[in-house]
C-alpha cells in the first residue's frame, strides 16, 4: 500500500478539509446576495485582525501579483526604492522596480542572515526613497526580518512607504499593519492561511493610500487601488470578477484563524518551528538560517556530507513526504520544508519520521530515533 503523500514544500501548503468543501461548493454570481455578504464580512475580518485603518484587498492573483500592485500603486517613474534583501525573492523587486523605470538601490544580507534595522536607517539617510520593500520570511533562505524594529525606524522617515513582502509569513508570523508602522502589508492565500494558490491579499494603510491618490492616473489597471477600492467597500458592486470559490475558502480559513486566537497561531508556529528545528539538528543536519532569525513558517536544511540532494527528496517523496529544493548557490545544497498553516502535531511527527527512515536508506550514520525523541521533548 502506498503512503500518503504530504506536501511539505514552502506552498503551496496542505488544505483541510473544510477550506476543500469551500472550495468544492456550487459556484454562484459574484452579485449573489449570500456570497456580497461573505466577501463583505471576509475583508472587515482582514482589516480588524491585521489592524489596519485602511483599506483591504482580496483580488484574483498571486504573490507576485501583490509585489507589483504594492509598487505600483506608490511609485511613478524616477523615484528611489529602496529594497531590503535576504534571498531568492526580495529579489525579486529588482526586476519589479526597474522595468517599471524606478531607481532601485538593494541592501542585502548573505542567505541565513538579514539585514540589520541600523543598516537600513543608515541607508534611508542617503537619500529620498520613494518606497522601501522588507521581505519579512524569505523562503530561500528561511530568515525572518525584523520588521517591527525597521517600523519604527520608519517613523523618521515619513516620505518613505514602508512595504513588507508577507507572503511566506502572515497568518504564521505576528504582524499587525498600523501597530507596526507598515503602510503595506501582502500576502497570497496558499501559504500560512492553509488555502489553495490563487488569491493575492494586501493590506494598504492611510500613508500608502494617500500616496496613491496624489499619484493621479498610473498606468497599471488590473492592479489599481482606485478601481478596487469601491468594490471592496461594497462587493455587490462590479470591477472585475472575484474567485467565488477562493473567496469562501479564505473566509473559511479566517474561521479557523479566529477559533484558534491569532496570537495562539503565533505561538504554534514558534513551537513547531523550534522543536522541528531542534530536532533535525538532532539528526546531524544543519539549519540554514541564523537561529537568532530563523521563521516560524519552514525551514531550509543543509545536507550532510555523502547525501545527494535527488537522491535524498526521490526517497523521501517515496517514503510520503515532499519537500522543495534549494534555490540559486544552495540548488543540490538543501531542501526547503515547511510547516506553516492548518498542519497538526501528527503531521509533524509524520514527517520527521519520514526523514528518519530516508536518512537510514541512504547510510547517513545517527543515533536511530533521535529526531523523534527530540521532537516529543521539544512539542
Amino acid at each position: 500500500m502506498k503512503n500518503k503523500k504530504l506536501v511539505m514544500i514552502p506552498g503551496p501548503t496542505p488544505t483541510v478539509r473544510t477550506i476543500n468543501d469551500q472550495m468544492g461548493r456550487e459556484t454562484v454570481a459574484f452579485g449573489d446576495p449570500e456570497f456580497v455578504k461573505d466577501f463583505r464580512e471576509l475583508i472587515v475580518d482582514l482589516k480588524d485582525m491585521w489592524c489596519v485603518d485602511g483599506e483591504c484587498f482580496v483580488v484574483a492573483g498571486s504573490g507576485t501579483l501583490a509585489m507589483e500592485m504594492a509598487i505600483a500603486n506608490v511609485t511613478k517613474r524616477g523615484d528611489n526604492v529602496l529594497i531590503v534583501s535576504n534571498g531568492f525573492f526580495g529579489d525579486r523587486f529588482i526586476d519589479i522596480c526597474t522595468r517599471k523605470g524606478l531607481n532601485a538601490d538593494v541592501l542585502a544580507a548573505e542567505w541565513g542572515d538579514v539585514v540589520t534595522p541600523e543598516a537600513v536607517e543608515a541607508k534611508l539617510k542617503e537619500k529620498n526613497y520613494a518606497a522601501m520593500t522588507v521581505t519579512h520570511v524569505d523562503t530561500s533562505t528561511g530568515a525572518k526580518a525584523p520588521i517591527e524594529k525597521i517600523g519604527e525606524i520608519m517613523k523618521k522617515f515619513p516620505d518613505t512607504v514602508y512595504i513588507v513582502d508577507g507572503v511566506a509569513a502572515t497568518a504564521g508570523e505576528r504582524e499587525y499593519v498600523d501597530d507596526m508602522n507598515i503602510d503595506i502589508l501582502f500576502t497570497g492565500s496558499q501559504k500560512a492561511f492553509g488555502v489553495a494558490p490563487g488569491l493575492a491579499i494586501l493590506w494598504a494603510g492611510q500613508k500608502a493610500l494617500a500616496r496613491r491618490k496624489a499619484l493621479g492616473t498610473i498606468p497599471e489597471y488590473y492592479i489599481d487601488f482606485e478601481k478596487w477600492i469601491p468594490i471592496m467597500n461594497d462587493p455587490s458592486k462590479y470591477y472585475a470578477t472575484p474567485a467565488v470559490n477562493m473567496v469562501w475558502a479564505l473566509k473559511e480559513s479566517v474561521r479557523l484563524i479566529k477559533e484558534e486566537g491569532l496570537e495562539e497561531r503565533y505561538e504554534r508556529h514558534k513551537r513547531v518551528s523550534d522543536a522541528f528545528n531542534d530536532a533535525i539538528e538532532a539528526l546531524g543536519l544543519k539549519v540554514l538560517a541564523k537561529k537568532e532569525h530563523r521563521c516560524s513558517t519552514l525551514s531550509c536544511v543543509l545536507y550532510p556530507e555523502g547525501i545527494d540532494d535527488a537522491e535524498f527528496r526521490k526517497t523521501l517523496s517515496e517514503e510520503g513526504v515532499m519537500v522543495g529544493g534549494g534555490l540559486a548557490a544552495y540548488a543540490g545544497k538543501m531542501f526547503r520544508i515547511g510547516h506553516m498553516g492548518n498542519i497538526d502535531d501528527h503531521t509533524v511527527y509524520s514527517v520527521l519520521a519520514a526523514i528518519e527512515r530516508t536518512l537510514i536508506r541512504l547510510g547517513h550514520k545517527y543515533e536511530k530515533g533521535i529526531g523523534l525523541k527530540t521532537l516529543l521533548e521539544k512539542m
